[in-house]
This record gives C-alpha cells, sequence and structure tokens, in this order.
C-alpha cells in the first residue's frame, strides 16, 4: 500500500496528517508479544506520573514535535515483510480524535496492530479496541489511589472503566504496574492485585522502575538498583494470576 492508496481511505489523508507522532522505534521485540514490531509514539498526555520515563511526550501535540507524514509512510513501505506489527504507545495515544484511522491505514499496509495506553480514555478505548491484536494497559496503583501517582483528579475512575472494557473485549492483553517502594508500598501493590483479580485479570506484570529519563529527582535518587518484591508478595501474585512475571 502507498501514499495514494491511503489518500483514498474512506476518512481521508487530512485524517492521517491529523495526529502527532513525535518518535518511531523502528524494531522492538518487547512491545508486541509474539511480535516484531516498530513502535509510533504519540505526543501528548495529561497525567503527570512520578516514575514516567516517557515524559518528553507529556507536552500536547501543538507544543510538540512531529514527524512529517510522508516519512512515516515510507517507513511502513519500507518495513513491510520485514515486521509483523506496529504499536501505538506515547504519550497517551487514546487522546488523539484520529487514531482509529491510522490503526486502519497501519492495518491496511498489512500489519498488526498493539496499542499502549493508560486507560484515560475509556470512550476511545472501546472504539479501538477491535482494531488491536493486543493491548498493554498501565495500571499505577489500587484505584482508590490513583491521584497518588498520576496527579490528576479523577484518574482512578477512568483507570477501572478502561480496564473493565479490556477484560470483557476478550482481547490479548497485559496489565502491568511500575513498581517503587518511595510510590507503592507492598500492601498496595497487594490491593491492586485482588482488586484485579477479582475484576478477571488472568495476565499481569511487575515491572521494576527504571530510573533513566524518570523526571523525579528524587525517585532517580531513591532508587536502588535490583531491589525487587518480597518472596511473599511474589507467591501472593503468583497465586493471584495464571500468568504473572516480574520485569527486571
Amino acid at each position: 500500500m502507498g501514499h495514494g492508496a491511503v489518500k483514498n481511505m474512506k476518512n481521508g489523508e487530512s485524517d492521517l496528517d491529523d495526529i502527532c507522532v513525535a518518535g518511531i522505534t523502528p524494531f522492538t521485540t518487547i512491545d508486541f508479544p509474539g511480535r516484531l514490531a516498530g513502535v509510533f509514539y504519540l505526543q501528548g498526555c495529561p497525567w503527570r506520573c512520578l516514575y514516567c520515563y516517557n515524559s518528553e511526550f507529556w507536552p500536547l501535540p501543538q507544543a510538540g514535535r512531529s514527524i512529517e507524514i510522508e516519512k512515516i509512510l515510507e517507513f511502513l513501505n519500507a518495513r513491510k515483510g520485514h515486521l509483523d506489527g506496529i504499536v501505538f504507545s506515547g504519550g497517551e495515544p487514546t487522546l488523539h480524535e484520529h487514531l482509529p484511522v491510522w490503526m486502519r491505514a497501519v492495518k491496511a499496509f498489512g500489519f498488526e496492530v498493539g496499542l499502549h495506553t493508560g486507560g484515560m480514555d475509556p470512550d476511545r478505548l472501546e472504539q479501538v479496541i477491535p482494531l488491536c491484536g493486543w493491548v498493554g494497559m498501565d495500571i499505577k496503583a489500587p484505584f482508590r489511589l490513583y491521584e497518588k501517582v498520576t496527579r490528576v483528579a479523577g484518574s482512578g475512575f477512568l483507570a477501572r472503566r478502561s480496564a473493565e472494557l479490556l477484560l470483557a473485549s476478550g482481547i490479548s492483553y497485559e496489565f502491568r504496574t511500575t513498581y517503587h517502594s518511595g510510590v507503592l508500598s507492598e500492601d498496595d501493590v497487594h490491593e491492586m492485585a485482588r482488586e484485579l483479580a477479582s475484576m478477571g485479570c488472568r495476565y499481569y506484570t511487575l515491572q521494576m522502575f527504571r530510573a533513566e529519563h524518570c523526571p523525579d529527582k528524587d525517585l532517580r535518587e531513591s532508587a536502588v538498583p535490583s531491589v525487587g518484591i518480597s518472596v511473599q508478595l511474589r507467591k501472593t501474585l503468583q497465586a493471584l494470576f495464571s500468568n504473572f512475571k516480574v520485569r527486571e
């Protein structure tokens, strides 16, 4: 599929222009399970998670930078036959009204679609789930404590609704939580895990905090390499989820 075919899509080329791809990872084996993929990072995120390692994508699109559509189309054409899928990450992809248009364009090139989301827009998530082959959703904290991490009121309600939609969809997914003992206690993790398990979650990953690119100076300086969770918490999580792992 080339640029001309994209122009003739139902929603038109103008919709393809109305999305801000601020960065591209040309090849990854870890961002779309079981697939070789590229990643499109979309600009803009209103949440201010303390441990975020993609904070460069926080500013809204008008304050950010974007890659020209011709470059994106060239990338997709060049990767046909070499990549299985394209992951939309960020930032927060579901902020973008024309995310479904772009997902359909990527599928028209022959790629599967993956999505990384924090779940802050359940309505758009519901709209794009049918276009995705897999969704990775970040779970920040027990839903009642979301504001402690995101620093945005009402974020826990939105995240819970998104998690419910994702679980009800039947699509392949992973819920994952970034763990830093200065942000969440092990009791918090246990509470969060019980909530997710009661909702029907089976796939859950606890990923250890990474100091690089973290915007919070205190968190960076308090990070202790290779310090994970207790043996007891690990056993508890393994019992709650049929597919649980720790990502160091």
